[in-house]
């Protein structure tokens, strides 16, 4: 369970982004620019983590010329820098670990933390036959890992579900799971639920969004974000 654990978190403060509240009106904007970026590029035959590397240049850009206030640009380029690992972020993998496909960018719970301290959630995609999320996926299948970094564990009841829909487009099959606590990763928190989807072999395209209930009774919601990943 120590590799789960390492798999869904940061081992280290430094390695994910310092939360910051975002002003009314902006939160969605910079998501909805990459979203059909996200899209475009898992559709057409790309080697992986050369379409990452463009599409974090591409969030840069964006970055630089959409009309944001400074403070939610600071808050995004931080979020850049800890999924490129130019400062050193990223999760800690364990040696000979899975196979694992970070989401494109973190995204953000407001109040999470606490009334004023909003949270940064990290998702991955480990597609099979792996061990991690437990049970673990099975060939032709792929787990996905959800992380509120900084909160308190997990509440046993959710109040409203966070879901992964995903859509495989090699096959054109879809889904949509419901993540849970059931796996029981970082049963002390930070709060992190997992699925696991039979989404075939292929190309998937997939979007994490929802809320998540803490056991220090602060439900919050999650913007979306996206991944891509070859099963």
């Amino acid at each position: 369970m120590a590799a789960a654990c390492a798999l869904a978190a940061p081992t280290t403060a430094s390695a994910a982004p310092v939360p910051q509240p975002i002003p009314e009106g902006e939160s969605a904007l910079p998501l909805s620019f990459l979203a059909p970026a996200v899209y475009a590029a898992v559709a057409a035959p790309t080697e992986v983590a050369g379409t990452s590397n463009a599409l974090l240049a591409q969030a840069r850009v964006v970055l630089a010329t959409a009309p944001l206030s400074p403070q939610l640009k600071t808050t995004l380029s931080s979020v850049i820098t800890f999924l490129d690992g130019s400062a050193g972020g990223g999760p800690d993998i364990p040696e000979n670990g899975p196979v694992i496909a970070q989401f494109l960018y973190p995204t953000l719970g407001r109040g999470c933390i606490s009334p004023t301290a909003d949270s940064v959630g990290t998702a991955l995609a480990v597609p099979g036959p792996a061990q991690l999320p437990p049970p673990g996926p099975g060939a032709a299948q792929a787990g996905f890992v959800f992380t509120a970094l900084g909160t308190a564990p997990l509440a046993a009841e959710q109040t409203a579900p966070m879901t992964v829909s995903w859509i495989n487009v090699d096959t054109l099959k879809t889904g949509t799971e419901t993540l849970t606590g059931a796996a029981k990763i970082n049963p002390d928190g930070p709060s992190t639920l997992s699925a696991i989807a039979d989404t075939g072999k292929g190309r998937v395209l997939a979007a994490i969004a929802g809320s998540v209930s803490t056991q220090a009774g602060l439900p919050c919601t999650f913007f979306p974000t996206v991944g891509m990943f070859v099963v």
